[in-house]
């Protein structure tokens, strides 16, 4: 494995994202100098919150998977996870809606579930369930040591005997026609196999080792911390304070000194000047090539890009007993839907969309007898050149239509608080081409062809934009492997 020359006793991490934070509790623990850079003036990056007349609202991921990756790195500095959060295990996972009226709750518990697919589909669908989530199983112990969990430097390194079980699994096939060699109700296919675009990529092309999310996602289990998702930054960000780690926030990086390959300082918008061994960005990588380290990388500028999202943070009075806590609508198209968004870069003409009631299961995200949401609906990203300025006012129309005729009635009428995220304040925040999902995880970006998080001698890039991808637990996982490429030799 390759890793950075020269000192590496003090360290600048740029971003206090869930990855920026990993690699700096890692690096603490390591007995580094660790100074934490934050232009906002909270942690968190993309798991950002925002605060109005008594509503609380995550703006970012709503959804806890793997949460002993947290675990592990407060264990880095001998702190625990139950020490400084409340997890509330989400059940069911998922409450999923059918244009035909009918619903499917997701339990990560197998035999339950089992039970709703049996009731729901019959007997024979649920028994092929149970030998699905065998088949995650294995893939998740194959691929996760080898293929996710581990700096992967070249191509070769993938040679190892997990690539051939993995080939002899069928990883490398479609996702969807892998699902359905199991699965044939198109309510439990498309309940276990939406979540390839976490990863930016429709099942119907994704490859089958993307099941691997499925696994994390609707087996493992989901989870949500008491106060929101964004108290897991918040813990982080405690724990590496405590041992020493210096967070400045409201500071802004300008620019990384660099020299011959060698960065030697990092500087601020205000003008300081802050000496380091080594530079870890957790800026999103090809922004950051391009501002910080003002190199043009050409692979970067041929990124293919992750759907992007139009979200609507809505504090409202109105109420509705029957979801769940995450409720995910399916449109009547499959096919059609991933068309438009990802080939063609049109909004969806018949959405599937998630809701989530933030204050389901903590009522104390917003004020008595009122309820905060988060509202997602994919869209295409920038590149798509849709005028988001003047798109908006009538797009927004088009979400609360949509809501109102899957049953949220009166929705529109009862908010109080409202705030909207467009692929165009993506991108203003920091992400390249307005997706809040970084670079598709297609082959030719995935594994070692993903941009690498080691530039020069002493630059290591960590966060989704690098390996090994996209999520909440890719993102901590590429904290411990850029602070391995610091501490490991």
């Amino acid at each position: 494995m390759k890793t950075v020359t020269g000192p590496t006793d003090r360290v600048v991490v740029i971003g206090a994202g869930l990855a920026g934070l990993s690699c700096a509790l890692r690096l603490a623990g390591a007995g580094r100098e660790v100074t934490l850079l934050e232009r906002d003036g909270i942690p968190g990056g993309r798991a950002g919150r925002i605060t109005d007349s008594g509503y609380t609202f995550d703006n970012g991921p709503t959804v806890l998977t793997m949460p002993s990756l947290v675990d592990e790195a407060l264990g880095a500095v001998g702190e625990s996870l139950n020490d400084w959060l409340d997890l509330m295990p989400l059940n069911p996972a998922y409450r999923t809606y059918f244009p035909d009226g009918s619903q499917l709750d997701v339990y990560s518990d197998t035999d339950r579930m089992a039970e709703e697919i049996a009731l729901e589909c019959g007997p024979a669908e649920a028994a092929a369930y149970r030998d699905y989530v065998g088949y995650l199983r294995r893939l998740y112990e194959v691929e996760f040591g080898d293929f996710i969990d581990r700096n992967i430097d070249h191509p070769w390194n993938l040679i190892t005997p997990n690539l051939f079980r993995l080939v002899g699994m069928g990883g490398f096939l479609r996702l969807d026609r892998k699902v359905r060699q199991y699965l044939t109700d198109p309510r439990t296919v498309r309940a276990l196999s939406f979540q390839a675009m976490y990863a930016g990529v429709s099942p119907l092309k994704a490859m089958a080792l993307y099941g691997v999310i499925s696994y994390m996602d609707s087996v493992a289990g989901v989870s949500v911390p008491r106060g929101g998702m964004h108290e897991i930054p918040v813990a982080m960000a405690g724990a590496a304070t405590k041992h020493g780690v210096d967070i400045r926030y409201d500071t802004e990086v300008a620019a990384i000194e660099h020299s011959g390959g060698r960065a030697s300082a990092v500087i601020t918008t205000e003008g300081d000047r802050i000496a380091a061994d080594v530079v870890v960005v957790n800026a999103d990588l090809p922004v950051a090539y391009r501002d910080l380290l003002g190199v043009d990388k050409w692979s970067l500028r041929r990124l293919k890009y992750s759907p992007s999202a139009f979200v609507m943070l809505a504090g409202a009075k109105a109420e509705y007993p029957a979801i769940a806590h995450h409720n995910i609508h399916f449109g009547r198209s499959w096919r059609g839907t991933f068309e438009e968004i990802i080939d063609r870069g049109e909004v969806m003409s018949d959405p599937s969309f998630m809701v989530t009631c933030l204050s389901k299961d903590d009522p104390s995200l917003a004020p008595p007898g009122r309820h905060a949401y988060y509202i997602l609906f994919p869209t295409p990203n920038t590149d798509a050149g849709i005028d988001w300025q003047t798109e908006t006012p009538r797009y927004r129309e088009h979400v609360l239509d949509t809501m109102e005729r899957a049953g949220y009635r009166g929705f529109a009428d009862s908010i109080e608080v409202e705030h909207i995220t467009t692929p165009l304040e993506w991108q203003q925040r920091g992400m390249a081409a307005g997706a809040p999902f970084a670079a598709a995880h297609t082959f030719m970006q995935t594994g070692p062809f993903r941009a690498g998080n080691l530039w020069g001698e002493n630059v290591v890039f960590t966060g989704s934009n690098t390996q090994p991808g996209v999520g909440v637990p890719m993102v901590l996982v590429s904290g411990r492997l850029a602070a391995e490429r610091i501490v490991s030799r």
